[in-house]
């Protein structure tokens, strides 16, 4: 019996150790398998995350590739299209093309001259991508943080929290002489120029001479109510109003503006009339008024009978257009108020010296970059875009992309597109027709003066007192390096020489101007002579303050 209870007890300790194996084999089966799921788990959702990456790479790859297509497709259709138009033909308002010889009145503005399509700008493109919109993202905050350092320096100092604008408001002074100089203005260059080219037009082609005398009085009195309403009239209402600077400024380039979209409309027209009257033998055909009345509000100085159009306005679109204008206003304030007149008020204490010249100069550099950005931002996107929205004016090539010039040659062709098409098609185009091409440096050379002279004249009398540092830019430094840093200079090194030469000058003109200003008001002026006039007073001024 002992036997077989030894016999039993051993064959339930084996059964038992048996037992115990199948479950630990069991329990390390469970956890293996666990092991194995969540290890399959963790794979598949690392192989989630990894495609979910490579999806987010490759739209990122696509859109940029997509937007760079669009770009070089858009250039070689504007190519195309320019040299289908150059070579004879003519594109009628359906989108049908004519041959040169069906429409015998084109003149060679037309055959020539600006190409009009719908397009975009840059920036609107450009702020799609976010890395761009990012840097946008950059000047905004920097426009808080004066905003913020402002207010804290005024608590430090006054205990109080409120920005004041005693500057902005001085600026844009007297607003309603202006405002009704401007309509004056606008009502002269609206109809007096329209109706003297449809008097001289009814009059008929001038063959005999006492005709051709007749044909010239429209002519001659045009120009004499040219040079007294847009010439000497606002100059008057500068000075004898004493309008701040901002109020000048505003004067002087409408009346600019008004000057050349008047000789746009008489330019482009006058030809028409006249091969109108010479081939057929009938009236002539005059332009509409209201297309004239849209290019005046339109923002090209080109003028043509129509332009293409979009067919709807984005109100949306112009509203945050005109609350980034205001934004750029109150932006150039504050780098006025808290980078510029601290420095050069405190300067005009001290004695002069070529240290004290250098270091304001340098100083200026930072500011007088960032409001060159700011007035290229304000103008030429936002308000010509503004403009073009409300007018469902479709070519919004304002500007190009002068940023990425390596030439002052390009960045001259693509800083300010509007001007410089009328500068070409009226300046130097008209300039090597005359001369039959043979001096292209002179035409060129002539467009720098015109333009050195105009701006000049701007910044006279917008600031009130004589200092041609802006002349000296455009005439010399401008001129020179339009020929040194010319078009071949393809290096991205030229692009930093570029950006470098852009940084200098705005700090030279931000400084001079600043310095003027102050020696104007510590050193007023004794007497009206000639050469106290035009003579700077910082050259001499020295008991400032």
């Amino acid at each position: 019996m002992a036997d077989i209870d030894a016999s039993n007890r051993l064959k339930d300790t084996k059964s038992t150790e048996t037992l115990t194996r199948l479950v630990h084999r069991n329990v390390n089966n469970t956890k293996t398998a666990e092991m194995n799921d969540w290890e399959k788990h963790a794979e598949d959702l690392d192989l989630i995350q990894w495609k979910n990456h490579v999806q987010q790479v490759k739209s990122e790859v696509l859109e940029q590739m997509q937007s760079q297509l669009s770009d070089l497709l858009d250039k070689a259709l504007t190519e195309s299209f320019q040299k289908f138009i150059q070579n004879g033909h003519y594109v009628t308002k359906d989108g049908t093309a004519l041959a040169n010889s069906t429409n015998p009145n084109r003149t060679h503005m037309e055959k020539d001259g600006k190409i009009f399509m719908e397009r975009r700008s840059i920036l609107d493109e450009l702020f799609e991508i976010n890395h761009i919109r990012t840097i946008y993202h950059m000047f905004i905050s920097v426009l808080f943080l004066f905003i913020i350092s402002t207010l804290a320096v005024d608590y430090i100092d006054q205990g109080r929290l409120v920005l004041e604008f005693d500057l902005l408001f001085y600026a844009f002074g007297k607003m309603h002489t202006v405002v009704w100089a401007w309509l004056l203005m606008f009502s002269y260059t609206l109809a007096v120029p329209y109706y003297t080219l449809t008097l001289w037009g009814s009059l008929g082609p001038p063959q005999p001479p006492e005709a051709g005398a007749d044909a010239g009085v429209p002519g001659l009195v045009l120009c004499i109510l040219q040079a007294a309403i847009l010439g000497v009239f606002p100059v008057y209402v500068v000075f004898h109003y004493q309008l701040p600077p901002a109020s000048r400024f505003i004067m002087i380039l409408e009346q600019i503006r008004f000057l050349m979209k008047s000789y746009s409309f008489i330019r482009e027209n006058v030809p028409a009339i006249l091969n109108h009257n010479a081939k057929e033998g009938e009236g002539p055909k005059f332009p509409k008024f209201s297309s004239y009345l849209y290019f005046l509000f339109a923002p090209t100085l080109i003028y043509r009978e129509s332009y293409p159009r979009n067919p709807k306005i984005r109100w949306n679109y112009v509203g945050v257009t005109f609350l980034k204008i205001l934004g750029c206003l109150f932006y150039g304030y504050f780098i006025l108020v808290r980078l510029c007149v601290p420095v050069f008020m405190n300067n005009s204490n001290t004695p002069f010296s070529t240290r004290t010249l250098v270091l304001a100069l340098f100083h200026a550099t930072l500011p007088g970059m960032l409001m060159l950005l700011l007035a290229f931002f304000a103008f030429l996107h936002c308000w010509l875009n503004a403009f073009a929205e409300m007018l469902r004016f479709a070519d919004r090539m304002f500007y190009k992309d002068w940023w990425n010039s390596t030439s002052f040659a390009n960045y001259y062709r693509t800083w300010n597109v509007v001007v410089h098409d009328w500068l070409y098609c009226y300046g130097y185009r008209d300039f090597l027709l005359l001369s039959r091409k043979k001096f292209r440096t002179a035409a060129m050379l002539s467009v720098f003066a015109v333009s050195a002279l105009v701006h000049e004249y701007v910044f006279t009398l917008g600031f009130g007192f004589f200092y041609p540092v802006m002349f000296c830019l455009f005439a010399f430094f401008g001129v020179a390096f339009n020929f040194t840093l010319n078009d071949k200079r393809k290096s991205p090194v030229w692009n930093i020489m570029m950006w470098t030469c852009l940084f200098i000058g705005q700090g030279v003109m931000v400084c001079l101007y600043c310095q003027e200003w102050y020696a104007q008001i510590h050193c007023p002026r004794t007497g009206n002579t000639f050469w106290e006039l035009v003579t700077p007073r910082s050259w001499y001024c020295r008991s400032q303050g």
